[in-house]
This record gives structure tokens, C-alpha cells and sequence, in this order.
């Protein structure tokens, strides 16, 4: 934990260093945390909450950093789409499915009794905010519905996450 804690740190560190690059940043974290498979190994909601009070306690622009985020799940979620739809029938050999036969069944009844909604609930849970979008893919959600879903969540979750942080480190100072 020690070396994660340090690396934290440092991208704490750069970006109060460096505001500029805090977009960009942040647009990466979001992506990565909503990209199906990738997001179970990047860290990035306590990164991003932890940016949201770097915002809150600096002078970096609170819209500009909240639309990066927006975008970057946004455009995520909409790539776990595309390669869940690309893959279909051939996710169950996929890790980390493969390995877990039974969240296929589970998350497609999921699926089927929330609808477009799952994108919107599911967002705001980690482990199922990419693993949704897979399977809207997946089982052919259509892509119009998926769209609607995905981009009107996504501004929110983004708000969600980063709001608090920054309202707290406002208020303290």
C-alpha cells in the first residue's frame, strides 16, 4: 500500500504543479476507470475524488475538470459498449469472465430488468460501472438507448465524484 500511497501522491503533487495537464489527467483516470477489463486495475475513484478537493482547495477551474471526467466515462463506457457488442458469444472465454461463469447469466438478468436504467444505476458502482456497458454490448442494447443513458449519467457521476472533494476543501480553507 505504501508504494500506492506514494504514487498517489505524486500525481497529486504533479498536478497541483502542473494545472494545465489536470484535464488531460483526469480525462485519462475517467477513461480507464469506465473501460470494461481495465477498470478492475486502475485505482482511479479515489484519484479522482482526491482531485476533486485539489480543485476545491486551488485555483483550478472546477468546469473544465468536471467536463474531462464526464467525457472520459462518457467515451469509456461507449468503448466497453463497442467491444462487448464486437465480442458477443465470446465474452464467456474473456477473463475476467471466464473465471466467473456465472456473472454472464446474472448480469443479463440484471440487464434485461433495468434496461437502459442499469447504465444510470450502475455507474455509480465500481465494479459494475464498465462491466454494464460490456454487457449492454454484449446482449445488443440498442445503441441509441445505450447513448441516452450513457451521456446524461455520465456528467452526473462525474459531479458526483468530484462536487464533494472540492465543496469540502472550499469550505476549510
Amino acid at each position: 500500500m505504501g508504494y500506492l500511497s506514494s504514487a498517489l501522491d505524486g500525481l497529486l503533487a504533479f498536478i497541483v504543479a502542473n494545472q494545465a495537464w489536470a484535464a488531460p489527467i483526469v480525462f485519462a483516470l475517467a477513461f480507464f476507470k469506465s473501460l470494461a477489463f481495465v477498470s478492475l486495475v486502475v485505482p482511479a475513484t479515489l484519484l479522482l475524488v482526491a482531485i476533486g478537493g485539489l480543485v476545491g482547495a486551488s485555483h483550478i477551474a472546477f468546469v473544465p475538470i468536471w467536463l474531462a471526467v464526464a467525457l472520459g466515462a462518457g467515451l469509456g463506457d461507449w468503448a466497453s459498449y463497442a467491444i462487448g457488442y464486437r465480442i458477443k458469444g465470446r465474452a464467456r472465454h474473456i477473463w475476467p469472465l471466464s473465471r466467473h461463469p456465472d456473472l454472464l447469466p446474472r448480469g443479463e438478468r440484471f440487464f434485461r430488468r433495468w434496461g437502459a436504467m442499469s447504465v444510470v444505476l450502475c455507474r455509480f458502482f465500481s465494479p459494475l460501472r464498465a462491466t454494464i456497458p460490456l454487457l449492454c454490448g454484449i446482449f445488443e442494447m440498442g445503441w441509441w438507448t445505450f447513448q441516452l443513458a450513457n451521456w446524461l449519467s455520465a456528467p452526473i457521476w462525474a459531479f458526483v465524484l468530484l462536487a464533494p472533494g472540492g465543496l469540502l476543501a472550499g469550505w476549510l480553507q
